[in-house]
């Protein structure tokens, strides 16, 4: 049952029908392909249909319809390139060392949902958190190599880990 505040199923039906068609043919010039332009062009109706709009999408339906489709995009690319890297990271490790399909699964939606956490920190945070965890310096080097205190840097890796632990959790 649609809530007060969510457009109409009639609208949502309607914008469906009239540029359902449209929608997928952008998105398959876009990423390349039928199938992940299928999958994104189903998430971009949902995420309408899921927002919180009193009035319908306006005399311009493909822009509001693009503006989503574009973050689904963005999103998409952004896990592309995380399982890329995993993947090859995964590729250089001796044959008994490789994860089996299923902690590989686990461990993506794991590195996605760190990935989504990291990007809702300030920079200075997050810049914070790459140097140590994925350059392994110091803490002392990382202060020293911002200009700041010792204090800092680990205020802003306590913010860094607590969001990785709750996004972890999150996704468990």
């Amino acid at each position: 049952m649609p809530t007060p505040d969510s457009l109409s199923a009639n609208t949502v039906t309607k914008l469906y029908r009239d540029h359902h068609g449209w929608l997928s043919g952008w998105l398959r010039r876009k990423l390349g392909n039928s199938f992940d332009a299928a999958d994104l062009a189903h998430d971009t109706f949902v995420r309408l249909m899921a927002g919180r709009r009193q009035q319908g999408p306006g005399a311009e339906p493909r822009a509001l319809l693009t503006h989503i489709a574009k973050g689904l995009v963005v999103d998409h690319w952004r896990r592309r390139a995380l399982e890329d890297a995993y993947l090859a990271a995964v590729a250089r490790l001796p044959a008994p060392e490789v994860p089996s399909p299923e902690v590989r699964a686990l461990i993506l939606e794991t590195l996605q949902a760190i990935d989504a956490a990291l990007r809702t920190l300030p920079a200075k945070t997050r810049e914070i958190f790459l140097m140590s965890q994925f350059d392994g310096m110091a803490y002392e080097a990382i202060a020293k190599r911002l200009n700041v205190s010792l204090s800092t840097v680990k205020r802003h890796m306590q913010a860094a880990l607590t969001a990785c632990l709750i996004a972890y959790q999150a996704d468990a």
